[in-house]
């Protein structure tokens, strides 16, 4: 598969992307899903956490899908292990998602082709709070 549009948009949609759902995020402290999504809080962004384990993440109501989620999302960022982001990709297609964020690790080329084939820009292999650091003084 081609690489074209895969991580293209990382500060478009660090800058102009607001409406988080973190996929996976965790209720523990020394995993890197709960450090993401509290900085992301602590940065003005709305995390909105989605895993079917915890009723609440970072004083946040925590959802058991996307397609459960109450508001519009932009980005849906994910902590899944690679061979389950193919379910996870379709539903951010189905609520109207604009990108999907696959984590440092996460590489699946079926879900990016999926996604960039629905129109959603691509992020894979890459730690959004990294990239935020790294491009945070642009905006």
């Amino acid at each position: 598969m081609s690489t074209i549009g895969i991580n293209d948009a990382i500060p478009q949609i660090l800058s102009e992307y607001k409406n988080i759902a973190v996929v996976g995020v965790s209720t523990k402290p020394d995993r890197d899903s709960h450090s993401v999504a509290k900085y992301m809080l602590m940065n003005g962004y709305n995390m909105i956490p989605v895993n079917p384990m915890y009723p609440e993440v970072l004083g946040k109501t925590c959802y058991p899908s996307l397609l459960t989620l109450p508001e519009k999302i932009e980005l849906v960022d994910i902590f899944r292990k690679s061979d389950q982001v193919v379910p996870i990709v379709e539903q951010a297609i189905q609520i109207g998602a604009r990108a999907v964020w696959m984590q440092l690790g996460v590489i699946n080329e079926e879900a990016a082709k999926l996604a960039l084939d629905a129109g959603l820009k691509v992020v894979m292999n890459r730690c959004w709070k990294i990239e935020y650091q790294n491009y945070s003084n642009n905006f």
